[in-house]
């Protein structure tokens, strides 16, 4: 009897001080009577995914991508025109690439039907498929420049803008290229197929990745 006493006081005792169990925390298992119904316990639930919110992020995460290797791009012209910026899309480019997707969460990428850079420019099956659905609705009438495409497939979240080939693009992706350029790209794509497009064509897309599983 004086053991129960004690126990009863020690629970009493305890409820006093604000003693309580985690949210979510299972409880320990209690036998239950003959007949009674189980209770399931509590669970987390995984938060609705916003695809508009992803979107605005991987938007503001190619446009990081886009002014960063486009100041670069215009420096090298300056300085060394059409062969010099080569350099940079061959070793700058990727090294930015990197950097913004370990700052800002997401994989991003550029890659095209005409891929000048077969490692790293190449586009998978989806990726493809959105090219190919961007030439359509081009080809509809829709300006090149507000071409989107975004996306959550098996816990994966997908984005791609489209790029449009600009003017200052024509030197080293047009159809009339100088010897020099022609040379060095040669030298470095020899598998080079990222030539022969015209101004509003389109050369390619951003591609984001963002793994909602993690």
């Amino acid at each position: 009897m004086n053991k129960y006493l004690l126990m009863v006081s020690l629970t009493t005792l305890l409820a006093a001080c604000g003693e309580k169990s985690e949210q979510y925390q299972v409880p320990a298992e209690v036998p239950k009577a003959a007949g009674q119904a189980q209770t399931v316990p509590a669970t987390k639930l995984t938060p609705p995914v916003d695809k508009a919110v992803l979107a605005e992020q991987a938007q503001a995460v190619v446009q990081a991508l886009g002014g960063a290797l486009k100041a670069e791009l215009e420096a090298a012209m300056k300085t060394g025109g059409p062969v010099a910026a080569m350099s940079i899309c061959q070793i700058k480019a990727p090294e930015l690439a990197k950097t913004i997707s370990a700052q800002q969460g997401m994989a991003v990428k550029r890659v095209s039907l005409k891929n000048r850079n077969p490692v790293t420019g190449a586009a998978n099956a989806w990726q493809t498929k959105v090219l190919n659905d961007f030439e359509t609705r081009k080809a509809a009438g829709e300006d090149p420049a507000t071409l989107a495409y975004a996306e959550v497939v098996d816990h994966e979240f997908r984005f791609m803008k489209a790029i449009p080939t600009a003017a200052v693009c024509l030197g080293c992706h047009g159809a009339n290229l100088s010897p020099a350029v022609t040379a060095k790209l040669t030298e470095l794509y020899p598998q080079d197929q990222a030539t022969g497009y015209k101004e509003g064509d389109l050369r390619g897309a951003f591609v984001v990745v963002k793994n909602l599983a993690q």
